[in-house]
Parts: C-alpha cells; sequence; structure tokens
C-alpha cells in the first residue's frame, strides 16, 4: 500500500487535503462543499464527542435538541447577529415538488411558497432564545445549562475537508443566568473546559485569551477562544466561548422575577466546538508518512499483524494472541488483531502507519519460539523487540509515553514560533518568512486591525489572558499599548 503524499514541505495543502483522503477520514460528497465523513474518521469524531460530553455533563450541563430550521424574523431580531451570517445562510423558500408538463422532470411547485422563508441553521440562538422565553419566568429557574449535538450550514465559498465546509458536525452550549457574573464566570468555564480537552485528549497545546472587538462572535459582548498553532505556521481557532450579556434576552423578551419580585433580563452564554478539531489533530501531529493520532483519541490504539506462512502458523500465533487481546481490552485498551489473508504483512505495516495507530505489534515463527513481540511506535517511528509477559506493561506504558510525547512536540514547535517585536517591519519580515505567533504592541483600534491585516493577511488571534501588562508603543502607529497581543495568519 504505497502512501505516495506529497511531503509537507512540498505543499503543506496538498498534504493535508491528500491525507485526510488517503487515511480514510473523508471525503467530498455531491454536494457542493460538503463532505463525507468515513467511519474512521467519524470513529475519531465519536472519541472526541464521547470526551467532551463527559466533561460538559460534569460541569452540569444536559443535552436537548432544537429544531434545524429557523424563521426568517427570528435572525433580524438582534441586529449584529443577523448582520455576522446573513452572507452565510442557505434559505428554504417552498415546501413542495412537481413534475415538470412537459416531462423534462422534477421542478419546484411554485405554488407550495412558504409564508415565510426558513433559515437551515448557522447557528442556534434565536430558536434557542425563542424557546427559554417559555421555560423562564422566576429566578428559581435559572440557570439553564443546555448542549446540542447538532450539524449547522454556513454557505462557504471555499471549502477543505474538516476545516471549512457548507455544512459541519458540532456541539452548541446555550446557558441562561440570573447576574452578569454568573455568565461571565460560565464563559470563562467553558473556555477552560476546551482547552483542557484539547491539551489533553488531542495532545495540542492552545493559547487561551479573548478576541478583539472586529473578531467577536456576531452578536457578542466578549469572545473567550482557544488558539492551537499548526506545522505550517498558522494559528487556528480551535474553540470558542462567549459572554452574550442580555442581547439575545432583550431580542426575544426573556425576562425573570427575582428575589425581589423585580422583572430582570436573562444573561446568556453560547459556546462550541466543530469537526474542525479534526483537521487541528491532523495537521499538528501528522508527518509525511501519515497520520499521528494521540492514542487518547486513537479509534485502534495498538493493532497486532500476524507474520505467517500457511494457516497452521497462523493458528498457533492466533492461539498465543487471542488472550493478549482480551488483556488489553480488560484494561479498556482498543486492539485490533488483523488476521486477513488478502493482504501481505507489508501493506498492513503500511496501512496502519497511514492511518496513525499508536502502537503496532508484530508476531511471527520467530517471535513465537523466542516468546517476543517486535513493537512498534507510530510517533517516532522506533521498533523494539519486548517479552511476552512483559507485553501489557509496555503497550499501556508506551501508550501515556506517546501522548505526552505529541504534546511535548507540538508545544516545542509552538515555542519556536512564538516571536516578539516592537517594529512593523520586522514583523512584516516575520510573517512572511518564519510564521507562527507573533507579540506585538496594538493600539487598540479596529483601523489599526483592519490595516496590518489589509497588509499582511495576519489577524490578532486572541489578547491573551492573564498576560504581564507591559506598557509600550503600537508598532504601527507609535500610539500607546498596555500589552502585547498575538497575531498570526490563520485557517
Amino acid at each position: 500500500m504505497g502512501k505516495n503524499l506529497t511531503s509537507r514541505s512540498e505543499d503543506y495543502s496538498k498534504w493535508y487535503n491528500e491525507l485526510v483522503v488517503k487515511a480514510d477520514l473523508a471525503e467530498n460528497s455531491g454536494v457542493r462543499g460538503c463532505m463525507v465523513i468515513k467511519p474512521y474518521g467519524f470513529a475519531i469524531w465519536e472519541k472526541m464527542q464521547a470526551q467532551l460530553d463527559k466533561m460538559f455533563k460534569e460541569t452540569g450541563h444536559e443535552n436537548a435538541y432544537f429544531p434545524l430550521f429557523i424563521p426568517k424574523s427570528y435572525l433580524s431580531k438582534e441586529a449584529s447577529h443577523v448582520e455576522g451570517f446573513a452572507k452565510e445562510c442557505a434559505v428554504v423558500t417552498h415546501y413542495r415538488l412537481k413534475n415538470a408538463e412537459d416531462g423534462s422532470g422534477i421542478i419546484v411547485d411554485e405554488n407550495a411558497k412558504l409564508e415565510e422563508e426558513l433559515i437551515v441553521r448557522p447557528t442556534s440562538e434565536t430558536i434557542i432564545w425563542d424557546t427559554y422565553r417559555k421555560w423562564v419566568q422566576s429566578y428559581r429557574d435559572l440557570p439553564i445549562l443546555v448542549n446540542q449535538w447538532a450539524n449547522v450550514v454556513r454557505w462557504e465559498m471555499r471549502t477543505r475537508l474538516f476545516l471549512r465546509t457548507a455544512e459541519f458536525l458540532w456541539q452548541e452550549g446555550h446557558t441562561a443566568h440570573a447576574t452578569r457574573d454568573e455568565a461571565l464566570e460560565e464563559a470563562e468555564q467553558m473556555m477552560h473546559v476546551y482547552a483542557d480537552f484539547v491539551e489533553n485528549y488531542m495532545g495540542v497545546p492552545v493559547i487561551k485569551g479573548i478576541k478583539t472587538e472586529s473578531e467577536r462572535f456576531a452578536g457578542a459582548e466578549e469572545t473567550y477562544c482557544i488558539e492551537a498553532l499548526m506545522q505550517d505556521g498558522k494559528a487556528l481557532q480551535a474553540g470558542t466561548s462567549h459572554f452574550l450579556g442580555q442581547n439575545f434576552a432583550k431580542a426575544f423578551d426573556v425576562k425573570f422575577a427575582n428575589k425581589e419580585g423585580k422583572q430582570e433580563y436573562v444573561w446568556a452564554t453560547s459556546w462550541g466546538v466543530s469537526t474542525r478539531l479534526m483537521g487541528a489533530l491532523v495537521m499538528t501531529h501528522s508527518d509525511d508518512n501519515g497520520l499521528v493520532l494521540p492514542p487518547n483519541l486513537a479509534p485502534i490504539q495498538v493493532v497486532i499483524v500476524p507474520i505467517y506462512k500457511g494457516l497452521d502458523q497462523l493458528d498457533a500465533i492466533a492461539e498465543k494472541v487471542d488472550p493478549l487481546v482480551k488483556e488489553l481490552r480488560a484494561k479498556g485498551i482498543s486492539v485490533k488483531f488483523d488476521k486477513r489473508d488478502t493482504h501481505k504483512p507489508g501493506f498492513k505495516f503500511n496501512e496502519y502507519e497511514l492511518k496513525g495507530v499508536p502502537v503496532r505489534l508484530a508476531i511471527g515463527q520467530r517471535d513465537l519460539e523466542n516468546g517476543t513481540y517486535e513493537v512498534a511506535r507510530r510517533d517516532t517511528l522506533t521498533k523494539e523487540s519486548v517479552k511476552a509477559e512483559d507485553i501489557v506493561n509496555r503497550v499501556e506504558a508506551l501508550l501515556t509515553e506517546i501522548q505526552e510525547n505529541i504534546f511535548k512536540k507540538a508545544l516545542d514547535f509552538r515555542e519556536e514560533h512564538i516571536s516578539s517585536v516592537d517594529t512593523y517591519e520586522e514583523f512584516k519580515k516575520i510573517i512572511e518568512e518564519k510564521g507562527g505567533f507573533v507579540s506585538a504592541h496594538w493600539d487598540g483600534t479596529t483601523a489599526t486591525e483592519d490595516k496590518i491585516k489589509e497588509e499582511t493577511k495576519a489577524t490578532i488571534r486572541c489578547i491573551p489572558l492573564n498576560a504581564e501588562k507591559e506598557s509600550g508603543k503600537c508598532m504601527v502607529t507609535g500610539e500607546p499599548s498596555v500589552q502585547r497581543v498575538l497575531f498570526a495568519k490563520a485557517y
């Protein structure tokens, strides 16, 4: 199974696209801009989903489901929200088809026009806040801590598998609170939950921060974010959590009676991560040989490949391997014993390397005689011989080692690609030649932010949380600045 992947150094974008397809994660569909997530890719997403869902529930959230369609009038109730999404909306105008009278095929029935057009949800704030109006009367009804797993549609013109598609999968949390402080605490908490997941399960280091006003979510008063760095030096927004203030409560008239009986508007948050995380996973760790998956999210953590001549040898190997498979599974490790007789061992080695399986065990006649396994780790491509009686402990230790190693490797790369500059000339040179995050002073104005974006294609990824205050001068205008912000070119 030849991989024939374009190398990252030759064409990073082409390498990524080829890898997603060849590793059986996803492919383009018959619908423009939409993808088919294949079973192997979906198995990774399911593991992400399961862990995130557990973390949401541990912080008191419950799952619900809201309609796919949103009446057009709902979107126009919150001005900045509709402005932010208007250009990306798919609109349903009719509800019936019919056969053309000339026999040319199926056409839209012009007599079946909807009284009010429906928007295929680009995000669910509006339909959810219309619902919350019915759920909230008193402070006793708060907080509402709801999450939904769903698909959304944003009509993107330039699409890339996982990173930017017209339809994608995600979760969106929508919470309602009695006080501003409680809502702010919730928004910040969910940013930390995302960071915990992305670092400890995906093995991807992130920087926590807040967005500038121009980069905020449409309708938010504050957007918290986590930013990751890919191997090509571009940033990727890995998750966002929004403090919505009372904007949606006012737009949809969601009030509650406080403890003194006085009517107040509810305070809101929303937060989400999507299948874009799959793109981050691929781009952060993988190499020119294929995927490198963190053990915590790998659908197959250990694959065992028998090397044999004839069924008698295979039976002898299986007799040795079957109890090992049971023992590893009993420890919660996902194992595949690949006994296919349709493919040679070399093909299988290549296949599992391409698919990023963290640990590969090989066992042949000589291994049977010596009581050993050949153990290969995907992250370093190194091999060792391990005694059969030590194999379970070694596999357990290796999975932990690999998880830690790929995180450290990504962290080292990010640290090497954070540059601090004081002049605009230096900034432009580093953005163009080195990439990565660039820490620089900015005067706080949208005009300067727009100028930098227009001239360099770099945006302010975040104003880092808990960063030291450091007075200085904006690298562009020379105006005063109270702290550095992080710029980068981004996906």
